[in-house]
């Protein structure tokens, strides 16, 4: 609503400028006051008109002012500072509005929309950094489709690379397990943790040897050739691992659409499609000199290759020895994204969600299933990266723009992040030796081959164990099945809202103790507040709809109690958030508004006594106010991936 009544704002302002004083303000700032008793909106535009018009900023505020036709909505503006237009809006209007729940225009699009986040190597179980990358892509999913756009959300499995090919080595050549033998590991539980193991140990065999690490280059190339026994046991360990991504990124409700493999970008000749695009635009051109001389080299924008001179910064495609690097699948893969390469994947189903949500996985088309979604072939695209690939993702890009398409580049957004550590506490608490020296530091860097890290289960389990603990403590009388239900949205509230509270570019180090607080700037206080007003109503025996659909002089209240007029205002600007969370591609705008949702209710509800409030048109005017924080908070937080128990 508040978004949407800005808009109404901004377009009354622009068409009485172009009349008054025949000026276009196409990009008209809108600020807001430093206190709500000045109003909602502050606008300085005279400043800019200034020089133009060649008057004073405070002349042309008050004579806008004076001049403007009323605009539904809003009270007559008031002139401010050196030049500041203030608008206050109707605010019982404004109120009834909002109680209703029209919250003003969407920013949908036409097209689809394909977010690609998690991408875990298939080679052991996932950890604590992979948790932060599925958690800001999946709310930027749900952020997306409350938005009203589509999205189809993939994983990319690399199922063929050295991380791969590491537990392959360990299983045949450290521990000499045949096939058979790997196959029945293969349905043990937690065959994830068995391979993060392994994949540590076999790490610290390539250092005891340098033969030990051509074993391993031999190994990759079995598995990119395929159709050899290796190869094999690639597959059967790499859709085992995969399988335990799924169901460990299911316990916080994080689901996909489509899982691409690099072994079909590699084995349906995507590349080879590609390479031929780029050379027949002069995307790449081979080299001869310098030290990138028999490599395939990208060409930079704007700088033209000069006959003998050899570029040595470009971006190398394809190695002297034929093989192509990562960026080079990478950009055969984006070019299928935005449907630009001419062929597509064959499609398997290959998990089914409990809430019965099919799960595909790419194979070779004559093994696929005839009927299948359409995937690809997207508007924009977000990949969910952390930051140290921002390079290879600027190249991918620049490549797509050098083959033509800068509309499909100007919609392919690297959404980069931070990575995970851990404090020292934190890591005490899991089990991990903490040497003297880490102790002085902030936080402790998690290394998975080196085999320190929290595996993502273990940090799942641990919170929900402290989740249930606490629950028990308050609630005695609750049975373990209601408890241990409760506990669990807790625990993956407490999780999800400390990975989205903290900006991208913010290292987080991770603390259980900050994350399960009742308190501060965490899930369970925003689940906490709504969950005592839902209390409200339960005592009070109503609906809180219905407290929404109550008649109320609210302009009256809101005059009596102007405190309580910047509750409505914060939970006007849900929709805006959204906005901006999605325009930014940041979604700890919408944590950071959750819990000043929270603050601000809790507040109140310690100043005003609803419930043996007399006066009844104030008591109903309350419980207006606690039904609206109620349910802003609850779409905010379903945004978020987060839920609320029916007690905490």
């Amino acid at each position: 609503m508040y978004r949407s009544l800005q808009q109404r704002l901004v377009e009354h302002i622009q068409q009485f400028l172009r009349q008054k004083y025949e000026v276009e303000l196409p990009n008209l700032v809108v600020d807001q006051p430093p206190k709500v008793e000045m109003g909602e909106y502050a606008l300085p535009f005279s400043f800019e008109l200034a020089k133009r018009l060649r008057k004073a900023p405070r002349k042309i505020a008050e004579e806008v002012a004076v001049e403007l036709p009323p605009i539904e909505g809003f009270e007559k503006p008031e002139v401010a500072g050196a030049g500041y237009l203030n608008f206050r809006l109707k605010r019982g209007e404004a109120a009834r509005l909002l109680a209703k729940g029209e919250i003003g225009r969407s920013i949908a699009r036409e097209g689809k929309i394909l977010v690609e986040h998690t991408s875990i190597n298939p080679n052991k179980a996932a950890h604590i950094g992979h948790l932060r990358n599925s958690i800001l892509g999946d709310t930027f999913v749900l952020l997306l489709r409350a938005a009203g756009r589509t999205v189809d959300v993939q994983n990319y499995i690399d199922n063929t690379g050295v991380q791969v090919a590491d537990v392959v080595v360990g299983f045949t050549h450290l521990q000499k397990k045949s096939k058979a033998e790997i196959a029945a590991l293969i349905e043990q539980p937690k065959f994830d943790y068995y391979c993060w193991d392994l994949y540590a140990r076999t790490s610290q065999w390539y250092e005891e040897a340098a033969e030990n690490k051509k074993i391993r280059i031999e190994v990759l190339h079995a598995i990119e050739q395929g159709g050899n026994e290796l190869s094999e046991i690639a597959e059967m360990i790499s859709r085992a691992v995969l399988r335990r991504h799924l169901e460990t990124m299911d316990r916080l409700g994080i689901e996909y659409d489509f899982l691409p493999r690099e072994s079909e970008i590699l084995r349906l000749n995507f590349w080879a499609l590609a390479f031929e695009q780029l050379k027949e635009k002069g995307v790449l051109y081979f080299e001869t000199e310098g030290k990138n001389k028999g490599c395939w080299v990208m060409t930079r924008r704007g700088n033209e290759k000069i006959a003998g001179q050899p570029d040595e910064d470009a971006k190398v495609i394809v190695r002297s020895n034929g093989t192509v690097g990562y960026v080079g699948k990478d950009i055969a893969y984006h070019l299928w994204k935005f449907g630009l390469l001419g062929r597509d994947f064959g499609y398997q189903k290959f998990y089914r969600y409990p809430n019965g949500q099919q799960v595909w996985i790419s194979c070779d088309p004559k093994e696929g299933e005839p009927e299948h979604p359409h995937f690809g072939g997207v508007s924009e695209i977000y990949n969910v990266i952390d930051t140290r690939q921002s390079d290879p993702q600027e190249t991918v890009k620049e490549a797509i723009r050098l083959l033509g398409s800068n509309d499909k580049a100007d919609h392919y957004t690297h959404f980069s992040y931070e990575m995970v550590a851990l404090t020292p506490n934190a890591a005490l608490s899991m089990g991990y030796n903490v040497p003297q020296e880490e102790w002085s530091k902030p936080y402790i860097e998690v290394s998975g081959r080196k085999g320190f890290g929290v595996k993502a289960d273990d940090l799942t389990d641990t919170l929900y164990h402290n989740s249930y603990n606490e629950v028990v403590k308050r609630h005695p009388e609750m049975g373990p099945a209601e408890a241990s239900d409760i506990a669990k949205i807790i625990s993956i509230g407490a999780l999800r809202y400390f990975m989205l509270k903290f900006t991208k570019a913010s290292v987080i180090a991770f603390d259980f103790k900050e994350a399960l607080a009742f308190e501060g700037e965490t899930g369970p206080y925003a689940q906490y507040a709504v969950v005592r007003a839902t209390n409200i109503f339960r005592k009070a025996g109503i609906a809180p709809e219905d407290a929404l659909a109550y008649d109320i002089d609210f302009a009256k209240h809101f005059a009596d109690t102007p405190e309580i007029w910047e509750i409505w205002l914060m939970a006007a600007k849900t929709a805006q958030i959204f906005e901006l969370c999605i325009a930014q591609a940041e979604p700890a705008y919408a944590a950071k508004h959750a819990f000043q949702l929270a603050q601000l209710f809790n507040n109140f509800y310690h100043r005003h006594h609803i419930l043996t409030e007399e006066d009844e048109g104030r008591k109903r005017f309350l419980l207006a106010t606690a039904a609206l924080v109620r349910r802003e908070l609850i779409t905010v937080l379903a945004a978020m991936g987060i839920a609320v128990p029916p007690v905490m």
